[in-house]
């Protein structure tokens, strides 16, 4: 009978302890039949909850999307039974034990795979430079507890080491951003950047642009790819991004009413460009409205083929494709189009960004002026 009893009693007592103290897996089924996670967390007395917004379940279409499913929910098992046992240690802290255990790149990756703003791929390329950085010097499997100033730091220096003009300052604004959602989800106690000294310093480059003057050069110099070249002129006239020249439709032009209407790859505007007269010379004959108007390579292989043609035209600058852009883009301020209409044309959000084509243009301007400098 007394053995009864304190077997009854050993048993109360352990189911007073999971009741002060466990981890639960909540699913919460959406309205676009995803399924997002968390874990309820019930720790002397107290009831807290932690989203895990890096891991959500797709609606299952397919067989696919229930193995993806499946690793998910193995994912944030996994997370559940680590965070159990640290209660079990009655060492448990939201603040600092869950970043302890979790590898910085992991959650970074899975923040920027259910990131859906329009500067999803600048994000990646972010975390890419990250990565390289950790690979570089052997911390791949660098935890949030490890995570500290200095290391950022010299991650800062790496940047500015591998990136031009505006790159690295790009880059970081970035991974500032990915920290700083790392930190409000309560995978670091302090906020690392507020400990992180280090400026990053470095203006945008200045990048070469064609005139008009050379671009009518370039026109009449041969090339290998008559496509490459109707191309990259085209651009010029238009203003548009390889990605966007590229992926251009026939049933994007409207040569009737001499325009066309172009959802910008990079950030999703739709902008509408008149086509001037160069522009539909370019065009040549209309095809059928599904099929691209130029039969381009690679942007590698486009690159290659423009830097040939340029030196063979003998013009001394250095040329990309986006060069196109920035040539558009300074001509129209250069011939005197308002900041407003240049910006609405390049499908700028703001004139922030059309302002460096402003400078450009009075910059050659002044030299222009200089050439007719006379001996008084």
């Amino acid at each position: 009978m007394a053995q009864t009893l304190i077997k009854n009693h050993t048993f109360e007592k352990q189911k007073s302890n999971q009741r002060k103290m466990s981890v639960q897996l909540r699913k919460r089924k959406n309205a676009d039949g995803t399924t997002t996670l968390r874990l309820d967390i019930y720790h002397n007395g107290l009831r807290t909850m932690e989203r895990l917004t890096h891991l959500k379940l797709a609606k299952p279409l397919n067989i696919a999307d229930r193995e993806n499913n499946k690793k998910i929910l193995q994912q944030a098992e996994a997370i559940r039974v680590t965070r159990a046992a640290d209660l079990e240690a009655n060492d448990y802290n939201m603040v600092t034990d869950t970043g302890k255990k979790t590898v910085v790149t992991v959650w970074l990756q899975n923040y920027v795979d259910a990131y859906n703003k329009k500067d999803k791929r600048n994000m990646q390329g972010a975390l890419n430079r990250f990565s390289d950085y950790l690979i570089e010097v052997k911390k791949q499997k660098l935890t949030f507890g490890n995570l500290n100033a200095l290391l950022i730091e010299d991650f800062i220096d790496y940047l500015e080491n591998k990136s031009t003009g505006e790159g690295a300052a790009s880059y970081y604004n970035r991974f500032k951003k990915m920290i700083k959602q790392a930190y409000r989800k309560r995978l670091m106690k302090d906020n690392v950047l507020d400990f992180v000294e280090r400026k990053v310093s470095g203006k945008a480059k200045k990048k070469d642009i064609l005139t008009l003057d050379e671009l009518k050069i370039l026109a009449a110099t041969p090339t290998e790819s008559s496509e490459v070249k109707k191309a990259f002129l085209f651009s010029c006239v238009t203003g548009l991004r390889w990605i966007d020249v590229k992926a251009l439709r026939w049933q994007d032009i409207d040569l009737s009413n001499k325009q066309m209407n172009v959802t910008q790859s990079k950030t999703g505007e739709v902008v509408n460009i008149p086509l001037n007269d160069t522009a539909i010379k370019l065009l040549e004959q209309p095809k059928a409205t599904t099929l691209t108007v130029f039969d381009l390579p690679t942007a590698n292989g486009a690159n290659k083929t423009l830097k040939a043609w340029v030196k063979r035209a003998k013009i001394a600058k250095a040329i990309s494709w986006h060069n196109a852009r920035h040539s558009f883009g300074t001509n129209l301020i250069f011939n005197d189009v308002g900041l407003l209409t240049a910006s609405k044309l390049l499908g700028h959000t703001t004139t922030k960004h059309t302002q460096r084509y402003v400078d450009i243009a009075n910059e050659m301007k002044e030299k222009a002026t200089n050439k007719i400098n006379i001996d008084l």
